[in-house]
């Protein structure tokens, strides 16, 4: 085999599906978990980690919204836990169940933020309910029904 059959050999075989983003946030989740371990149940840590990751958001929009989403579910909900999920602001239950989550539109190169929810949170309206909402800019109209949609999450 000439070196080049090697290489484009040796890359297909080691090529795991994943793209560059994608295995960040898989690293960032192993440093989370790690993190949490080491940390336990620590608010101010968690606090930490969100401000932290708000902060390192490429988009000056998406770090904006990632400030006041913050403001509006620790306002709505203040029994949740702030912490990083696979590197993004998220909140979890007293059992360290992830309850929602903000994603800057910057982390995967799309067009739209999306604030979503997990299936812990309390959502559940008849067969089908949205579970994560696309965002590109928030009023007063979003940031209202964002607090009552975390409100009912937890409730």
């Amino acid at each position: 085999m000439s070196p080049k059959t090697d290489t484009k050999k040796s890359a297909k075989t080691t090529d795991t599906g994943f793209t560059a983003d994608e295995k960040a946030a898989m690293k960032a989740r192993a440093q989370e978990l790690k993190a949490e371990a080491r940390a336990g149940k620590d608010r101010a840590e968690g606090e930490k980690a969100i401000l932290a990751a708000i902060a390192g958001m490429k988009d000056p929009t998406d770090r904006s919204m990632g400030k006041r989403i913050h403001e509006i579910v620790t306002a709505a909900a203040p029994s949740l836990m702030p912490k990083t999920w696979y590197g993004m602001p998220a909140y979890a239950n007293e059992e360290g169940k992830v309850i929602c989550f903000f994603q800057a539109a910057s982390k995967f190169g799309v067009r739209y933020a999306t604030f979503g929810f997990q299936p812990d949170a309390k959502l559940d309206d008849g067969n089908m309910w949205p579970a994560a909402f696309a965002l590109i800019k928030l009023t007063a109209a979003e940031e209202a029904k964002i607090a009552a949609l975390v409100k009912k999450a937890v409730s």
